[in-house]
């Protein structure tokens, strides 16, 4: 297990610095499994580094897809897969250690089709106000997915928006439900982002 202070969505990009031995290790020993993957939680109270941390019990597994070794540390690409949710931790190993229960994956309807248009339209959006001060976490011309299952995740991991509703969405039990609080959340910052021309919100004048 990786605990971050940040959310992975299943389909999202995660990339690591790894620096740490406990970590080190743990990457070792994926690199001997024929599928290696790993389970990524937020960070509820703690640092990310030295331990001592308190976790989210939800999570999603990671799928290592390209290591690069640099000189003091590791660079690592992987992508999120399934949600799962954490049974008990155990003893660290020396990394973190935890036995979990994958989450059913959320399924498509086409009558979604046009919620789903609505909240890229939405993020996209909001995304171009955030990229005008700087805040925003993806360029808002990022390219998707075509399965729609795997961009509504997609969307949900670049609206320019904080962890804890990040969270929120991760614990989404429906597809439509996930779709309808992306558009309500990101519209809810959008305000505070200004009016994406430069004159207006909380960096105006500065």
């Amino acid at each position: 297990m990786f605990p971050l202070g940040s959310v992975l969505f299943p389909h999202a990009p995660l990339a690591l610095r790894i620096f740490e031995p406990r970590y080190l290790t743990m990457l070792g020993r994926l690199l001997d499994e024929e599928d290696p993957q790993f389970g990524v939680v937020l960070i509820e109270r703690g640092p990310e580094a030295g331990g001592g941390d308190q976790r989210s019990s939800l999570g999603t597994m990671a799928r290592l897809a390209q290591v690069q070794v640099g000189k003091d540390d590791i660079f690592v690409l992987a992508v999120g897969d399934q949600r799962v949710r954490v049974d008990t931790w155990l003893d660290d190993d020396p990394h973190p250690v935890a036995e979990v229960t994958p989450l059913e994956a959320l399924t498509w309807d086409d009558a979604l089709s046009p919620l789903r248009t609505e909240a890229e339209s939405i993020v996209r959006r909001v995304l171009g106000k955030a990229d005008v001060v700087g805040l925003a976490p993806y360029d808002p011309n990022i390219e998707l997915s075509e399965d729609p299952v795997e961009s509504a995740w997609q969307l949900a991991a670049i609206a320019p928006l904080g962890e804890l509703d990040r969270f929120t969405l991760l614990q989404a039990t429906t597809l439509g439900g996930l779709l309808r609080q992306v558009i309500d959340m990101t519209l809810d910052i959008e305000p505070v982002l200004g009016g994406g021309d430069g004159t207006s919100g909380p960096f105006s004048g500065m």
